[in-house]
Parts: structure tokens; sequence; C-alpha cells
């Protein structure tokens, strides 16, 4: 397991800096995952403001949006456009918003989120709390939905 290898190996210290997104990237903590390729993950939020709320992370881990190197830059709207399509044809909405806040977890990450108003998008509204089965519905629904 790469947790005991970075523990065994000196690296306590850069495991327990990892971002949580870092360890859903190594596989070390579960998703539900949406797509993925060789620089993107695309997930459900844990704590979605409503059913739909994806978030896309670029592989590297980076704090802030705009310190992301241009080829993850460019390339993370890329990688999203299919989603966020799968999105409004999976949910009932009138688009799908597109937020970038990067307070809670220092690793760059944009939400994907079916809106129908711009006060979908406001972060502090309570959350949906959700069982494993129905993320894994929702899931399956966008998943259904890409290209």
């Amino acid at each position: 397991m790469k947790s005991d290898l970075a523990i065994h190996s000196g690296n306590y210290l850069n495991y327990i800096a990892m971002s949580v997104f870092t360890k859903i990237i190594n596989g070390e903590l579960p998703c539900h995952k949406i797509a993925e390729n060789e620089d993107f993950i695309a997930f459900l939020d844990i704590d979605p403001l409503v059913k739909g709320h994806v978030l896309v992370v670029p592989k590297t881990e980076v704090d802030k949006i705009y310190d992301l190197p241009e080829k993850y830059l460019s390339g993370m709207l890329l990688f999203a456009q299919p989603i966020a399509k799968a999105i409004e044809k999976s949910f009932e909405c009138k688009r799908c918003g597109i937020s970038v806040i990067g307070i809670e977890v220092p690793h760059t990450h944009m939400h994907l989120v079916p809106i129908n108003s711009a006060n979908d998008l406001n972060f502090t509204r309570p959350k949906m709390k959700m069982t494993d089965a129905e993320m894994e519905m929702v899931r399956l629904k966008i998943v259904s939905n890409l290209p």
C-alpha cells in the first residue's frame, strides 16, 4: 500500500501533508468516480449542494488554480466539458454551473453543479447528506450520459 511505503521510507510528513484529493487519485481513499484520464479525475462531491455535484481535480497537487501549469489550466475545461453536458442531461436544470473556490482543500478543483439560479452555487447553504447507494445511483446516471 502506498501509505505504508511513504511512512516506512521516511516520507511520513509528505504523506500526511498530501491533500485528500491526492489520496483519492492514488487510490488510498474511495470515491464515486465519473471520469479519469492521465491528467485529471472527476468524482462526486461527498457533501454536495445538489444531486449531480461533481469535482474535477488535476492530478498535480497545486493549491491555486492560476498556479497550475498551462497544460492543466487549459485542459481542465476540456476535460470538464463532456461531464458538464452529461450532468445537464442527467438532472433537471437550466445549466451546469462552474465554481472554483479552493478554500477547504488546498488542491485546485472545479465544482460542476446542476443549477437553475445563481443562488444554487451558494456554498454557504446546507449540504446534502446522501447514502453510498444514492451516490452510486447519481454516478451511474451521469456516467450513462457521457459520450
